[in-house]
């Protein structure tokens, strides 16, 4: 979810249809990003709780991989109709309905073996919840540009999903660690679970496409047969690829976290050295030549046609920039547990301090985007990220008890209670400062021939490297410890200042054709 928009938000629609159209995408947007820390950030702290090895905890991180390769699946949704919903609620309402049965479904697998005895387990209903939340996401961007085709009727709507989102960082964040905290991690995952399977009946309910035949009840029976019929044959093919790719990690040496490391490291080169050979020739092709305008390649080829050579240097810091945001994601709250902090804090941490702080930053940041240069407004982020990060290292050496000082949220606050809410609130306020400002940086890159494919390109490399490294975070934190680590990803975001001399002089050639 783009960050940089909620700096400045429209107006709400004014006609019935439009409020309507909001409402639905508020809803979408929020049950979109409950599943995502489902399977990301509160499963790891999950795992660290029930004691599972820091370096195994971290190769959980690499399940978040999965939405930056949504590309690969998302033309089978344009091709096909979900049998039973698809007929008679339209192709893009069908899919909606599976993947939320296919995130309720998995998430409640998660809730039902969340005393995490078999890792493999645990991973399997991960990856898929990880599969079917993305799924969501593509058909309801899918449906929503076809319900609003012009800008004027896409801004409400953005808007009303981007809050919807927001909110669910609350509610899965802060909520599903708060009922932990009082029942247990089970009925954490269910109660997320049914908040996020509601707009299922909604959608039910609502009228057929136009032109459609046939009963609803018929339709919605016929649609739940295909739908189990699918989930479980995506948890056979899944649980399939799992085991074959594990079977190839113990015969090649991947068991072994050097081992491991090496490979991460040279997966990460690839996409670099391929362009290093490939750019030149891509270089020199003409403006009309049918992989400029006719491949289905075109919109990615385009980016290194405009930039030449230097769309090397400017994949480099869009790759780097992001990294201390997924590293803090994906050991911050391991490092609350491991100082002693109870679940109750860190809900309080994740909830009203994450989400003000984040908030405040996002619309400094998407200021800052528009006031100042763009070079010093993308300086400025990656030093607010580097000190978001920083602040952890600090307080690595801190521990929770003390006199207490005040309440907040009906929770006493010690001094070691205010040593986590104060950096969190650092950490939230500079990643959302350093987002809006580079969701606006990635913004002017794109081709206005080709925003929606060029945007997802570069939005998706920036978030690939930094995941891939995050799954290693338990392997850098054994070796140099959580100071350490900390200190290292904040380092990682400030070395992305290397690149700025080059990416700022970049001046992309003239399309004729944009």
């Amino acid at each position: 979810m783009s960050t940089a928009a909620e700096a400045v938000l429209p107006s709400p629609p004014a006609d019935r249809r439009g409020i309507g159209l909001a409402a639905l995408y508020l809803l979408l947007g929020f049950c979109a990003g409950l599943p995502f820390y489902m399977f990301n950030t509160v499963l790891l702290l999950r795992l660290a709780r029930h004691g599972v090895d820091i370096v195994t905890t971290g190769y959980f991180a690499w399940v978040a991989l999965l939405p930056t390769f949504k590309f690969a699946w998302a033309p089978l949704l344009d091709r096909y109709l979900v049998p039973g919903f698809g007929p008679y609620w339209g192709k893009r309402r069908g899919w909606i309905m599976l993947a939320q049965l296919g995130i309720f479904v998995s998430m409640a697998a998660m809730a039902f073996t969340s005393s995490d005895r078999s890792l493999p387990v645990t991973a399997l209903f991960a990856v898929l919840l990880a599969f079917w939340t993305t799924t969501l996401e593509i058909a309801a961007d899918a449906w929503r540009i076809e319900l609003a085709p012009t800008a004027e009727q896409q801004g409400p709507i953005v808007a009303a999903n981007l809050w919807g989102y927001r909110s669910a960082m609350v509610a899965a964040g802060s909520g599903a660690i708060f009922v932990a905290a009082k029942a247990d991690w089970t009925v954490a995952y269910l109660v997320i679970a049914a908040a996020a399977f509601l707009p299922f009946p909604i959608l039910a309910a609502m009228r057929p496409e136009a032109g459609r035949v046939g009963g609803r009840t018929l339709a919605l029976t016929a649609g739940l047969v295909a739908s189990l019929i699918a989930l479980a044959a995506t948890t056979a093919i899944v649980a399939a690829a799992g085991w074959v790719l594990l079977a190839a990690i113990g015969s090649i040496g991947l068991s072994d976290p050097k081992v491991m490391s090496y490979w991460v490291f040279a997966v990460a080169l690839l996409p670099f050295i391929a362009l290093g050979v490939a750019v030149p020739w891509i270089r020199k092709l003409p403006p009309g030549a049918p992989l400029l305008t006719t491949s289905a390649f075109a919109p990615y080829i385009n980016v290194a046609w405009r930039f030449g050579l230097t769309v090397i240097p400017i994949l480099l810091f869009v790759s780097v920039y992001r990294m201390g945001d997924v590293m803090a994601l994906t050991l911050s709250h391991p490092l609350f547990n491991a100082l002693g902090y109870g679940l109750e804090q860190i809900s309080v941490a994740d909830g009203v301090v994450a989400l003000l702080s984040s908030m405040l930053g996002v619309a400094l940041g998407g200021w800052l985007a528009a006031k100042a240069p763009m070079g010093w407004a993308l300086a400025v982020g990656a030093i607010m990220s580097a000190l978001s990060n920083w602040i952890f290292a600090w307080l690595a050496y801190q521990s929770p008890g003390g006199p207490v000082l005040f309440s907040l949220a009906g929770l006493p606050v010690t001094t070691g209670d205010l040593d986590l809410y104060v950096a969190m609130a650092i950490d939230q306020f500079g990643h959302g400062f350093e987002g809006a400002v580079f969701v606006v940086y990635l913004s002017m890159l794109v081709n206005p021939r080709y925003p929606g494919a060029q945007y997802a390109l570069l939005s998706g490399l920036a978030f690939l490297l930094p995941r891939l490294l995050a799954g290693l975070s338990g392997v850098f934190q054994k070796a140099i410890g959580y100071d350490g680590f900390f200190l290292m990803a904040g380092a990682m975001s400030l070395g992305a200042l290397i690149f700025l001399p080059f990416i700022l002089r970049a001046n992309p050639r003239a399309d004729d054709a944009a």
